[in-house]
C-alpha cells in the first residue's frame, strides 16, 4: 500500500521545521502547528496500517507531547530554549522515522 500523499505532507512539515533553532512565540507556534499536523497524519497512517504505524503513534507522538509540555512549563529563558530545542528535535526525528516507515511499507 502506498502512502505518497501522507509522506508528502510529512516531508513538507520536515522542511518547515528547518531553521527554527531560536525560541520565540512565533517559532513555537510554528512547531505547535507542525506537531498538530504530524499528529493528524500519523493517526491516519495508524488507522490504515496499525502494524507499521502504531509504535510511531504511541512512542514518537508521546515524546513530542512531553517536549511540548516541557517548553510550556519552563521557568527560565535558558531552560525554555533547551526544552524548545529538544522539542524541535523530537518532532524532526518523529517526522523522519514516519517518512521512512511510509517508504518501507510500499
Amino acid at each position: 500500500m502506498g502512502y505518497a500523499k501522507e509522506r508528502g505532507k510529512l516531508e513538507k512539515l520536515s522542511v518547515k521545521n528547518v531553521g527554527l533553532d531560536i525560541y520565540s512565540e512565533k517559532n513555537f507556534a510554528i512547531l505547535l502547528d507542525i506537531h498538530e499536523k504530524y499528529s493528524h497524519t500519523v493517526r491516519i497512517l495508524k488507522n490504515k496500517e496499525p502494524e507499521t504505524f502504531s509504535d510511531l503513534y504511541k512512542n514518537e507522538l508521546q515524546e513530542a507531547k512531553e517536549g511540548k509540555r516541557a517548553v510550556k512549563e519552563s521557568d527560565t529563558d535558558e531552560t525554555r530554549q533547551e526544552n524548545y530545542i529538544k522539542y524541535k528535535n523530537s518532532l524532526a526525528e518523529a517526522l523522519e522515522k514516519t517518512i521512512q516507515a511510509t517508504k518501507e511499507s510500499l
